[in-house]
């Protein structure tokens, strides 16, 4: 039976006793107005092309559904610790689950990444990335046949291997036991970007990746050229070029609780976790963006001139 407080008679949706079309903004992670102006399209455009057979409609709101998913995200909670004014806990997963299968939130993360780097003057596609990796302690939910122990940071978890611009917006990720070196993880990393990025022809790493085999294999592979950037004063802070920008987006991907720890019993449910939190990142700075709020204040680099305006 249904756990709304509400009427059968008086909802909205064809789901009995459901408010989802009715709900109003109540938390901090929904979606602003000017948020989801931004996200309904490209969502839509991109479920659309993803969807590859028909059948029957999604009774609930899309906007729930997708605040549903920040909900969890943002806060780290169970899928069945909901709030009653989302949809069903069933129905939110089943929309998790699927779309992540086809793709989605790649796919959407990659839109709104190419609208932000022609707002900045850049091409559309990356020319250059920057790669690292994170481990993190799994949940008692992980199998034993995912995680592994990474005896350097002493984490018993998954890796997160994770591509980005020089902007710091995601390009690819992928999640594998923890034991797995940083070698191999770029090796799936860079195989993942060859159906992302053709203009890619340079990756900047850390000493984890140093090594002539790791440089020939991307080279004669992928025809791109792997730069270490090697600290130069050792058990002091200073800021290392280009590295700063990757550990800066794991900054951000942990202000989302659901990614400090993984809790998913699949490593590409745990990947589609993060490309969710890199589009609910994106779509807020396009907000901020188009509201005219100025620009955070560039802390490290060279400052980039604005691009010209068409007249």
């Amino acid at each position: 039976m249904p756990v709304y407080r509400a009427l059968a008679e008086r909802a909205t949706t064809s789901c009995p006793g459901c408010w989802c079309r009715d709900r109003v903004r109540s938390y901090p992670s929904d979606l602003t107005d000017a948020e989801w102006e931004i996200l309904r399209p490209r969502a839509v455009e991109v479920m659309t092309e993803l969807k590859r057979a028909s059948g029957r409609p999604m009774v609930h709101d899309l906007r729930a559904m997708v605040d549903a998913i920040a909900y969890v995200t943002r806060n780290g909670i169970e899928w069945r610790a909901l709030p009653v004014d989302f949809p069903p806990h069933e129905a939110v997963y089943a929309f998790f689950q699927r779309w992540a299968a086809k793709g989605l939130p790649a796919r959407l993360a990659g839109r709104l990444r190419e609208v932000l780097r022609e707002r900045a003057g850049r091409d559309r596609q990356p020319s250059a990335a920057i790669v690292d990796s994170q481990s993190v302690k799994a949940a008692d939910t992980v199998g034993a046949a995912t995680r592994g122990f990474d005896s350097g940071k002493k984490i018993n978890g998954r890796k997160r291997h994770l591509a980005v611009d020089v902007e710091g917006f995601v390009l690819a990720v992928v999640v594998t036991a923890a034991n797995v070196g940083d070698r191999m993880g770029a090796k799936l990393l860079l195989i993942r970007l060859l159906d992302l990025c053709t203009r890619l022809t340079l990756v900047w790493a850390d000493s984890g990746y140093d090594g002539a085999p790791l440089s020939n294999w991307a080279r004669s592979v992928a025809a791109v050229t792997l730069q270490v950037i090697k600290r130069t004063e050792a058990h002091t802070f200073k800021v290392v070029p280009r590295r700063w920008v990757v550990e800066r987006t794991f900054g951000w991907l942990l202000r989302y609780r659901r990614l400090v720890r993984d809790y998913e019993r699949r490593p590409e449910h745990h990947e589609a976790m993060v490309y969710w939190a890199a589009v609910f990142i994106m779509t807020k700075r396009l907000a901020r963006q188009r509201s005219g709020q100025p620009p955070t204040r560039q802390r490290w680099g060279q400052p980039r001139p604005a691009p010209a305006t068409a007249a």
